[in-house]
């Protein structure tokens, strides 16, 4: 059920004011009536309607039953004295918030019998004034049949799309255990047993080193080569679990913008060749800074992705049909294009932008880049 400050819906069709304006205009109705008692009967009705129409949100079981049928009740009770059959708005949406298929369609069923019989008989007894507001009482019949299933469909919505987000929640915490696993495993692959035999083998050379100092310095000499050798598996394991693929993170852009109703358009092949892990990485975090300016700041609706890959440079264009960069807008200071041109040098890369028809980005790396010297 929904909070007490809930009781209203947020519908871009049907706003707050509209709200009020079915809570205010009881008065117009009953205040027409020329007989105090009547006026009386009408305000009482109307107050015990809104105690109990509050009241229903917090009730469960039977007391839910009873809530709802005393609102029927008045709600016929005004149509049939007042010719007011607003009130027939209100049980619908809150019909609607009824999950229990069984009991929503139950009360759904009985309350537009009642509201039908009610402008029937409101009809026959007050005709004139029924007939001088009729479109609003077509409007009215219209929402107490299609809002019910509406505002249950939406609650339906909201309660499958909060399922979603705690199972990608859960997944996402057993991607992480899996791979704290995973880099337990290598680390124990990669380290465990290389370590023991550096262990082994630095107490065989300390109990050589003065009986057979040759024996002592072999030892040693394959404790160096096991050393270096685990220090080149760690090296490429941490680059390994730092990369990311390009074809990975397109993948992960194309979400972006499909959920920012962005068009995508891809040219050319994501898959590098002869690119080392840690070019690949750099090309893929400035598409990712490149996607998330688009989609915060550009105002487009359609964005262009080109791969080129040729024996100079590995070249991604990436366009927009924003609203572009102004001249008085300096590049280098903001919208993370100069996070883009620092990640660019450090592999020898550059970035060009050009601002014209929107927003095109050049994003340069050349194949071959200084590479730190290896140790010996």
């Amino acid at each position: 059920m929904l909070k007490w400050y809930q009781i209203f819906p947020k519908y871009p069709w049907l706003s707050i004011y509209a709200w009020i304006v079915f809570c205010v205009f009881p008065f117009f109705f009953i205040f027409r009536s020329s007989s105090p008692l009547e006026i009386i009967i009408g305000l009482a009705l109307m107050l015990v309607f809104f105690i109990t129409y509050r009241f229903s949100f917090t009730s469960t079981g039977v007391i839910l039953y009873i809530c709802v049928f005393i609102e029927i009740a008045i709600s016929v009770s005004m149509t049939y004295l007042f010719g007011y059959i607003y009130f027939s708005i209100f049980l619908a949406f809150f019909i609607g918030n009824i999950q229990h298929k069984v009991s929503f369609f139950v009360l759904y069923s009985i309350h537009l019998a009642a509201t039908i019989v009610a402008v029937l008989i409101g009809f026959f007894t007050q005709m004139e004034l029924f007939i001088s507001h009729l479109p609003f009482l077509i409007i009215t019949l219209i929402g107490v049949i299609l809002l019910p299933f509406n505002t249950y469909n939406h609650h339906k919505r909201v309660q499958l799309e909060g399922q979603l987000e705690d199972a990608q929640k859960r997944i996402s915490k057993f991607i992480i255990i899996e791979e704290r696993e995973r880099i337990a495993r290598d680390l124990h692959d990669t380290l465990g047993q290389k370590l023991s035999l550096i262990g082994l083998k630095s107490d065989l050379a300390s109990r050589l080193i003065e009986k057979n100092p040759q024996a002592a310095k072999i030892e040693i000499n394959d404790i160096n080569q096991t050393a270096r050798s685990v220090l080149k598996e760690v090296r490429e394991l941490v680059t390994n679990m730092r990369g990311t693929k390009l074809e990975d993170e397109l993948f992960r852009v194309k979400q972006i913008l499909n959920a920012a109703q962005i068009t995508c358009k891809l040219n050319g092949s994501p898959e590098l060749v002869n690119t080392p892990l840690l070019v690949e990485n750099v090309l893929s975090m400035s598409l990712k800074e490149a996607v998330t300016n688009i989609v915060k700041h550009s105002r487009a609706t359609s964005c262009s992705i080109s791969i080129k890959q040729s024996t100079k440079e590995t070249l991604i264009k990436v366009h927009d049909n924003g609203i572009g960069l102004n001249q008085e807008t300096e590049w280098s200071k903001g919208h993370g294009l100069r996070g883009i041109k620092e990640r660019l040098e450090f592999v020898n890369g550059s970035l060009d932008i050009h601002s014209k028809n929107g927003t095109t980005l050049y994003i340069r790396v050349p194949n071959v880049i200084k590479q730190p010297r290896q140790e010996e």
